[in-house]
């Protein structure tokens, strides 16, 4: 990826029809599948500087076949007046300093939409409640120790957002591997489990939203597909990773 900037000082008579130059511009320019995005800005304070921002695929894609296009003919087209108005264009290549301000607006983390620790802890104590008295998940369960919900729900709070307390006190994702190995969960297991908490969630009234439950059901279909294939006497399970981390996917929070 490469960053083409243009700098152009044009007279505050002729700023009008720049702009409407460049936005007939923008339309070859779209359509190159060489072009990233593109951006012009104008000077605040100074408002006959303009700088037009380009982001190439890479410099070659540019220089060479955007350049021998259809799409630069017509780009060329609109903004040639303008080109004895250039100060300067030159590339540049982005360096490792990035970052996102406190000012920039994020949705919130799976685990904040959902209501946090004491959301999670609630949905785990009532999906282990289902599933003792289940016939078909119960027996792989008989086992449990009374701290079990409490881990889980710290797991799935850490890989919805949530606070990294799995991984720090509980062994992450070697230890929550370990519990799956050798179990050699059925694919009807496997679907109960989905099922049960889906109904464990609907239980304690955690946010029932399209946006969210896509998002919940992904990762419990991923996981517990996952689990099931670690759990067969065969498996041969990636043995360290990190705990996964699951957000919005293409369906952020709606905001009526």
């Amino acid at each position: 990826m490469i960053l083409e900037y243009i700098r152009y000082r044009i007279p505050e008579n002729d700023a009008a029809e720049f702009e409407a130059a460049c936005a007939r511009a923008a339309e070859p320019l779209s359509r190159s599948p060489f072009c990233l995005d593109f951006e012009l800005s104008r000077c605040v304070e100074e408002s006959g500087h303009y700088i037009l921002r380009i982001r190439w695929e890479s410099l070659d894609k540019h220089l060479k076949d955007f350049r021998a296009s259809e799409e630069f003919r017509a780009f060329f087209t609109e903004i040639r007046p303008y080109v004895d108005a250039i100060e300067e264009m030159r590339h540049y290549t982005p360096t490792e300093v990035t970052g996102i301000g406190a000012g920039t607006p994020r949705p919130p983390s799976l685990y904040e939409w959902a209501g946090g620790r004491e959301a999670f802890e609630r949905l785990f104590h009532r999906f282990y409640e289902i599933v003792g008295t289940d016939e078909l998940l119960a027996p792989m369960f008989a086992d449990m120790i009374a701290e079990h919900p409490h881990h889980v729900a710290l797991w799935l709070g850490e890989v919805f957002g949530g606070p990294a307390e799995y991984t720090a006190h509980h062994g992450g994702y070697e230890n929550m591997l370990g519990h799956h190995i050798g179990r050699a969960i059925t694919p009807q297991q496997r679907r109960r489990w989905v099922d049960l908490l889906n109904d464990a969630a609907d239980d304690v009234g955690l946010p029932a939203d399209p946006e969210f439950r896509s998002a919940f059901l992904s990762y419990i279909e991923w996981g517990t597909r996952i689990a099931m294939e670690n759990s067969q006497p065969d498996a041969t399970p990636v043995p360290h990773a990190p705990v996964p981390h699951w957000g919005w996917g293409m369906t952020p929070p709606y905001q009526p």
